[in-house]
């Protein structure tokens, strides 16, 4: 029997230990599941707790669970990459809590996620330096190649457009590029599949043919850090492309059509016919004055037209039995301000990406085709424009179209220009490209060990240019060779396999994340060109090809792979190593290695961070990295080479005519050039994200530079020789800003504004130091092997080098009188200076956008400040002895003749040499949305748009925008007037 006592000594310690336990248990259980909308566990989503240090991710099941939280009212969020953040509150009570979320498909999932190489990851746990940017951000209006999306659109990016020709490309240089005799242009890579860098005959630009329509989104990296998984091919950094794919749910129809009229903005400001004949008459001869005709020409106007231009789209995205597709064709016809230039192109895409197996096992299929004709204006017209005399007329009965020109007899003067209006039509280029790639990737979920994928990505990249050119036997420009015939043909074929494994796990208990990638590549790149005769007009043969067949091919093996951990949601680290074998190197040189580290700390989730609500984001970036580059030399250049000679060079042994073979200077030693990268930045956000932008600071060191260089005589089999020998300096800052100033129901205002500045130089050039050593580049017309520009230790690539103009009492230049800068008593070409570079010092874009109601309206500008632009057409034409020819003829020259009054050409002075800072408004767009016009969810969108709105700089040629810095005869950037109307069914 239990005494009085012991029943209330154990009462009274039950009683206790339920107090002490009930105090204890202040902190108490949660748990649940994070799914998809249909029911999908979602693993590696982020749960936490707010006010708190408690966060955690799920785990393959989609489900979480903590402990010892403390009681009362509690908010909890779900962060997951291709969904919407998710919040919910929540009352602790004692004991557990049960607490699910169900996630909603992320509406603008490039927010949230980027695409990186091989995979993607949150934008707020980047280590390295990426942009990337979405379709609502693009350019509008008549986009004939996808670079032209974006331009403008990122700090540290410069794309600069190849003129106004239709399907003309651009030149894109990220952080001002890495090499000097290589290439600068950066990797693309569409859909998992690496681009090839070969030009394809037959297309003003291989992008032409890549229809932008079909595109969701560009990610730029930039630094080392985000491109050195692509190794050698990324010194110039990668640009990612995804293009758009099938949704859920009902079939949604998209047709697009825009049309609009282009026209020349500016022309070559040259002399009139009347200034022509006041100045002929005061400076030439009888004879010479004798040649002028009675006509007021404008060959400017005689060649340009206004251009139309359509291009239509339409599309099918949806979901069929639960596969996802989409499927889509297009048609652009373009046609050129310069007379007869059109370019058409048809396009259509398919994308399937089905998932099986409980999602296990994901398919993506992409393929995508064109076929695009070309009509190539003959260009040439351009120039012959600006320099034929404008007292002549167009036409005149003759034996050569009935189009005037200069005689020398009874034929076409050898020496004379030709009639640019007979240049145009009397030559036919025409070319045939067609272009298909795409991919299949498969996915698959491992089910014996959680977290691990395997990856396989097979693609290719196909196309075949053909086509030539066709000039009658009549036409003044072939009169020698009694008229032309050639033909091309050439087949280009890219191959890449990839293999890969993803392994993503959380250790819960340390509360960290890693994400592990290794893979391997294989990429076979081989272009066949077909060699044809060429021929007279009637077919006769003029010269036979050496061979008649040529297959360059070139292979590529990489093993690859990164890792990422994070820790406390706050601390990341990243590190990326890839292993290239290229078989354009010797054994010895063949492989090379491209490691990179970077590390990120997100500062605003430091517990003294906590109160500042205004911060939502704040993240600390360092990185470092190695990559490289291979495209500046040939395929076999390591191996002895030997050429065989043409038709034209063959040695007389007797009777008989034989071709010879002389070999090729080479160096068995070419190796990678390699560029170690230096890079820190930091990302932030205020008052949710309404502003955010980030911050970049970088520096490149690029070595082992191919550079041609001077030999001893005897020791190869020339006197130069393409080698490794150059170092090279970049530095820059870049700077980005989004900010949405107003956000209402019926109105909104977001601005963005980025800002780069970047500085190169030439650190060496010589395998032995040599402080005189330069290498002379930048060739122009008028001039037999005159150079303007030079690479030069201690200064920018490409740098001017020009004689000092001076000038007299009225600012007029003094003809051949140049500044004394060595002190020798003697102004002459000893004496040209270093001076001004073509590359950019800073560039700025800003873009605006305002949607009010319906009603939506854009703008872009762009600015490029420091660059400088050498007037070739003035320094060659400008002169009395082009106006007065010693040939006997009379031509036209540029409206600053009459400034200068040159005699002879003066090429070298740096009165040629201007400032090509610009400001360019892009295009300025208005549209309007027609809410359920055609029924419930059934849009029409109409919207206007100008493009090459206006451009404010000081520089007399027509654009300031010129790739290079020399400015030749560039085909004008039209302004265009789009109307376009878009149905969303």
């Amino acid at each position: 029997m239990i005494s009085n006592f012991t029943l209330r000594t154990v009462m009274s310690i039950s009683l206790l230990m339920v107090l002490f336990m009930s105090a204890f248990a202040q902190t108490n259980n949660l748990s649940g599941r994070v799914s998809s909308q249909s029911g999908e566990a979602v693993q590696g989503a982020t749960v936490r707790i707010l006010g708190t240090q408690l966060a955690i991710s799920t785990n393959e099941a989609g489900e979480y669970a903590f402990n010892a939280i403390p009681l009362g009212n509690r908010m909890v969020t779900v962060e997951v990459v291709g969904y919407e953040t998710a919040q919910q509150s929540i009352v602790i009570n004692a004991g557990s809590n049960t607490l699910d979320f169900q996630l909603q498909a992320s509406s603008s999932d490039l927010e949230e996620v980027v695409v990186i190489g091989y995979g993607t990851q949150r934008r707020d746990q980047l280590t390295g330096s990426i942009t990337a940017i979405g379709s609502k951000d693009f350019q509008s209006g008549v986009i004939t190649t996808p670079e032209q999306l974006i331009q403008g659109k990122a700090a540290g990016v410069q794309i600069t457009s190849s003129g106004g020709r239709p399907g003309s490309g651009s030149t894109v240089r990220i952080r001002a590029g890495a090499s000097l005799n290589a290439s600068n242009d950066p990797l693309y890579v569409i859909d998992g599949v690496p681009f090839s860098p070969t030009t394809i005959n037959g297309s003003a630009s291989p992008m032409s043919l890549i229809n932008p329509n079909d595109i969701e989104s560009f990610t730029v990296l930039k630094d080392a850090n985000a491109t050195a998984i692509y190794g050698s091919r990324a010194s110039n950094g990668v640009v990612l492309i995804t293009t758009k794919k099938g949704t859920s749910g009902a079939p949604r129809i998209n047709f697009s059509t825009v049309n609009s009229l282009s026209t020349i903005d500016k022309y070559y400001e040259v002399m009139s016919a009347d200034s022509l004949r006041s100045y002929v008459n005061t400076y030439g001869t009888a004879a010479q004055i004798a040649r002028l005709g009675n006509e007021n020409t404008d060959w400017q106007r005689e060649i340009y037209r206004t251009a139309f231009t359509t291009d239509n789209n339409v599309s099918i995205a949806g979901a069929y039995k639960g596969l996802p597709y989409r499927a889509s064709v297009g048609y652009l016809n373009q046609q050129g301000v310069l007379k007869r230039d059109v370019m058409d192109r048809t396009s259509a895409s398919i994308s399937v990406t089905p998932k099986f197996f409980n999602n296990s096992l994901k398919v993506e299929l992409n393929l995508k085709g064109s076929l695009q004709n070309s009509m190539f204006a003959n260009d040439d017209a351009i120039g012959s424009a600006i320099v034929f005399d404008p007292t002549q007329p167009v036409y005149k009965e003759n034996a050569y179209g009935n189009y005037f020109e200069y005689m020398q007899g009874d034929l076409p003067h050898p020496l004379a220009p030709r009639n640019p209006l007979a240049m145009i039509n009397l030559k036919d280029d025409d070319a045939k490209v067609a272009r298909s790639f795409g991919n299949v990737q498969i996915d698959y979920t491992m089910p014996f060990i959680s977290g691990l994928r395997v990856n396989l990505n097979l693609g290719y990249d196909i196309s075949r240019g053909q086509g030539g050119v066709f000039v009658p036997d009549f036409a003044a420009m072939e009169n020698r060779t009694q008229g032309l015939q050639t033909r091309f043909m050439n087949d280009y074929t890219n191959l890449v396999g990839e293999f890969y494994l993803n392994y993503n796990t959380t250790f819960s208990a340390i509360n960290g994340h890693l994400d592990a990638t290794a893979g391997y590549g294989y990429y076979d790149y081989q272009t066949a060109t077909n060699n044809y005769p060429s021929l007279r007009a009637d077919g006769t043969v003029l010269t036979e090809p050496v061979f008649p067949r040529d297959i360059q091919q070139n292979r590529l093996i990489s093993y690859f792979g990164r890792a990422t951990y994070t820790a406390n949601e706050k601390y990341i680290i990243s590190g990326t190593l890839r292993a290239d074998g290229s078989s354009r190197y010797s054994p010895e040189n063949r492989w090379g290695v491209f490691p990179s580290a970077g590390v990120t700390w997100r500062v605003n989730r430091e517990s003294f961070l906590e109160d500042v609500t205004t911060l939502s984001k704040l993240n600390l970036r360092l990185s470092y990295g190695v990559t490289g580059q291979q495209d500046g030399i040939a395929n076999y250049s390591y191996l002895p080479n030997y050429y065989l000679s043409v038709n034209e060079a063959q040695y007389q042994f007797g009777e008989d005519f034989y071709r010879t073979y002389s070999p090729i200077a080479y160096d068995r030693d070419l190796r990678w050039e390699s560029t170690a990268t230096y890079n820190a930045g930091v990302d932030f956000g205020i008052l949710g994200d309404r502003i955010d932008g980030s911050i970049d600071v970088y520096r490149k060191n690029t070595r082992d530079l191919l550079s041609t260089i001077p030999i001893p005589i005897g020791t190869n089999f020339s006197n130069r020789l393409l080698t490794n020998v150059g170092n090279m300096e970049n530095t820059g800052v870049e700077f980005n800003l989004n900010a949405i100033p107003v956000r209402r129901e019926n109105f909104s205002w977001n601005v963005n504004f980025n800002f780069t500045y970047n500085t190169n130089k030439v650190t060496n050039l010589t395998a032995v130091t040599d402080p005189n050593y330069f290498v002379e580049v930048g060739g122009i017309t008028g001039g037999t092997g005159q150079n303007v520009q030079a690479h030069v230790v201690g200064y920018s690539p490409f740098t001017y080098r020009l004689q000092q103009q001076i000038y007299g009492p009225d600012g007029r230049p003094l003809e051949g009188v140049y500044a004394d800068i060595n002190g020798d008593g003697v102004g002459n070409e000893s004496d040209r200076r270093l001076f001004g570079s073509p590359l950019p010092r800073y560039l700025l874009g800003f873009s605006t956008g305002i949607d009010y109601k319906n009603w939506t309206f854009s703008t872009v500008l762009r600015s490029n400040l420091g660059q400088h632009i050498y007037d070739n057409i003035s320094s060659n034409l400008a002169i009395r002895n082009n106006v007065l020819s010693p040939i006997g003829i009379i031509n036209n020259a540029p409206s600053s003749l009459t400034n200068t009054n040159f005699i002879n050409n003066r090429a070298l002075s740096d009165f040629y040499l201007h400032d090509g800072s610009f400001l360019r408004m892009d295009n300025i767009s208005v549209g309007y949305n027609f809410m359920n016009a055609l029924g419930e969810g059934k849009n029409i969108r109409v919207s206007g748009n100008v493009q090459n709105v206006f451009v404010l700089s000081g520089y007399p040629g027509i654009d300031p925008e010129i790739q290079g810095g020399i400015d030749n005869n560039l085909y004008p950037r039209p302004r265009t007037f789009v109307l376009g109307v878009n149905l969303d069914l």
